[in-house]
């Protein structure tokens, strides 16, 4: 059976664990500890840079979130949840990794910087670049590929569920307001978004993972 190493407050994690359930496909979830647990010799064996997630199917490892998610809609493709249509896909792929690159990380400086800091203030600035990209993006559609859910929307939700929580308001981007709204509705969303409390605890994971490497450095 597929090995699915995470852990759920992970947003990285949390990408697969959400396709694994909307697409109802069968694994054995192994949960690490993240102050620790991904740091021991058997999991580096899996993936030497000790980050969560990954998989191991049948002897075959992956590593990175966009590479599960890859390889699995590859192995798995019914219900499809990446489009045909060449305009579509590359819809899909660039929400994909605007995400990734444009707005996880700005998302991770608001928790470690004061509200009022240049750091802070840029990221927002970012933040609001990718927000207004990603209204015009999803236009009048339900969702980034249209009218069905996509590997887009679970990146992309996924990574936006954070701003909430951290006191960013959607009340400017009404476009992007309703899609996430669309997506908290559904089950398996309902089921796998962080309470105020894991969300605290992500924070104070992030904030050792933060010294150690500074410590390194």
């Amino acid at each position: 059976m597929l090995k699915f190493y995470y852990n759920p407050r992970s947003p990285m994690a949390r990408r697969v664990w959400r396709y694994l359930l909307e697409k109802g496909i069968q694994s054995e979830p192994i949960l690490l500890n993240l102050n620790g647990d991904q740091l021991k010799d058997d999991y580096l064996q899996i993936n030497p840079f000790h980050h969560v997630p990954a998989i191991v199917d049948n002897g075959f490892r992956v590593i990175e979130s966009l590479a599960i998610l890859d390889y699995l809609e590859t192995k798995y493709p019914t219900p499809a949840l990446l489009p045909k249509n060449a305009q579509a896909l590359a819809t899909v792929r660039m929400v994909q990794m605007i995400s990734t690159n444009e707005l996880l990380p700005k998302v991770i400086a608001l928790i470690f910087e004061s509200e009022d800091s240049p750091k802070c203030l840029q990221a927002k600035h970012n933040i609001d670049i990718v927000m207004k990209f990603f209204s015009d993006i999803l236009g009048d559609n339900d969702y980034f590929g249209g009218r069905y859910l996509t590997l887009a929307d679970i990146v992309a939700g996924t990574d936006i569920s954070l701003l909430p929580k951290l006191g960013f308001d959607f009340k400017n981007y009404p476009k992007v307001n309703d899609w996430f709204e669309r997506l908290m509705q559904r089950d398996v969303w309902q089921k796998t978004e962080l309470t105020t409390e894991e969300f605290e605890q992500f924070k104070r994971v992030l904030m050792i993972i933060r010294q150690r490497k500074m410590r390194k450095d």
